[in-house]
């Protein structure tokens, strides 16, 4: 009888490979949400500031839709380099480079003008004029909500530029495979932001303590420090300024179609998740807390699925850019196996420790209004243990899916998901029902579980059908 052969794209070379490149981005990657749960676990151990987490939450509806945006626009850096990588014409990729930071420093310029100047009406319009509980803490009133709130958007458009033009810097990198610079810039970053936190959230070395503008302040000066950096770096490392061909006249329009599908689909995601923590501040400041803290969680755990997709996307791209067919549904496979080994893997992590994550996040005495955070908080965590796996899904496969051309369909998957169907569940749930925290919490469970599946079923049909017209 003869031994079963194991799938092509299960070989032990394929599998090094997509650990060898993921690995580093998904640590890169973790930095970002590294940053924003040193934020928030300074806040929540400070007693008295347990409130301003909910300032930061819902500061990040204009910002988190901006950065979407310019993350998806600028993707069209990575994948037009992979390509050129595939094809060994690594030497020409400056024209992308280049190409990319004009974007990014003309899109910075811009959102970073629009995002101050909408602050304060849209968060007026949200909590004050929307809003459907006037009486949402004992602390303050919707009012003094929105203009907070306001106002720490408003620091944190001071760091959008920078973003930007860091994002192109790491996607070039990353492309021509040197993922490991941008990781240990973002962790560079991650150090600043800690100690800007200890200087101006605990008021450590004789600073004022400034709550949750003090976290705002440290993400832009954290942000800058990477930003400078990776500029550095790209230029020193890479053919960034090296002189290219003229480029095919179909590849600037190639370069934001790429980009464009992938921007739609992470102002749907990124948007769609930053309003649902206004619709929890619509039941109450410390059911937006709580609700809040668990999503930071599942953020958490996101950031090694991003790391899984990017390196799936890179090794897609590169096959795709070198016609090999067979090569694109290998390395698209083996991103969704590995996709679901980590998935279960921290949906165990997460249930088994929910209560020591718990109280890592907040004080044990930690309370709005009654609400003693680090229990509600645990009780939450068994819903982000079930949706972590499906997050992870739908983010592999939609990725893969736009390395090879296929744009449009996984965009319009993530806006029927996560503006369609998660945000009227959330109020539905969370506020019609009034279940809380808690019927929020299932309403992205549910949300996470179509999504998953329909790109993972959007992938296997695309990989199908390449294999009928390839056969014939």
């Amino acid at each position: 009888m003869t031994q079963r052969a194991w799938p092509a794209w299960a070989r032990a070379s394929e599998i090094l490979d997509l650990l060898r490149l993921s690995g580093p981005i998904a640590i890169s990657r973790l930095s970002w949400m590294l940053m924003g749960l040193t934020d928030a676990i300074v806040l929540g151990q400070v007693k008295g500031q347990e409130h301003e987490l909910a300032f930061i939450l819902n500061s990040w509806l204009p910002i988190g839709i901006t950065l979407g945006f310019g993350m998806g626009i600028l993707l069209g850096v990575q994948v037009l380099t992979s390509e050129m990588v595939g094809r060994g014409e690594e030497h020409l990729s400056g024209r992308i480079f280049r190409r990319g930071m004009a974007w990014a420093l003309g899109l910075g310029l811009l959102v970073t003008m629009i995002v101050y100047l909408v602050a304060e009406p849209l968060f007026n319009l949200l909590f004050v004029d929307i809003n459907p509980n006037d009486d949402i803490s004992a602390m303050m009133t919707p009012q003094e909500f929105a203009s907070e709130t306001a106002l720490i958007t408003q620091i944190l458009s001071l760091s959008l530029l920078g973003f930007m033009i860091s994002t192109v810097c790491s996607y070039y990198l990353e492309a021509l495979r040197r993922p490991l610079i941008v990781t240990i810039t973002s962790y560079l970053g991650v150090g600043v932001n800690l100690v800007i936190d200890l200087a101006l959230v605990l008021g450590w070395w004789g600073m004022p303590q400034m709550g949750g503008e003090g976290v705002a302040w440290a993400t832009v000066g954290s942000r800058w420090a990477i930003t400078i950096a990776l500029i550095g770096f790209a230029l020193w490392l890479t053919p960034a300024l090296k002189p290219s061909e003229a480029a095919p006249a179909n590849e600037p329009g190639r370069q934001i179609k790429v980009g464009g599908g992938t921007a739609i689909s992470n102002i749907a995601e990124w948007g769609g998740f930053n309003l649902t923590y206004s619709i929890a501040a619509f039941i109450s400041v410390a059911a937006n807390a709580v609700y809040g803290y668990s999503v930071q969680v599942m953020g958490f755990c996101f950031m090694f699925f991003l790391g899984i997709g990017t390196a799936t996307s890179v090794r897609v791209a590169e096959h795709y850019g070198r016609g090999d067919l067979q090569g694109v549904k290998d390395a698209s496979r083996l991103g969704v196996a590995a996709t679901f080994v980590l998935g279960v893997f921290l949906s165990v992590l997460i249930y088994v420790f929910k209560d020591q994550v718990a109280l890592l996040l907040v004080n044990s005495e930690a309370s709005i209004d009654g609400t003693m955070l680090a229990v509600a908080i645990s009780s939450l965590l068994i819903y982000a243990a079930l949706a972590t796996t499906f997050d992870g899904l739908q983010a592999t496969a939609s990725m893969a899916l736009r390395a090879q051309g296929i744009v449009w369909l996984p965009s319009a998957i993530h806006l029927a998901s996560f503006f369609l169907l998660m945000i009227p569940l959330c109020y539905y749930m969370g506020v019609s029902l009034d279940r809380g925290a808690q019927g929020m919490m299932e309403a992205i469970t549910i949300t996470l579980l179509v999504a998953g599946a329909l790109q993972w079923g959007l992938l296997e049909w695309k990989t199908a059908r390449r294999e009928v017209r390839h056969a014939v």
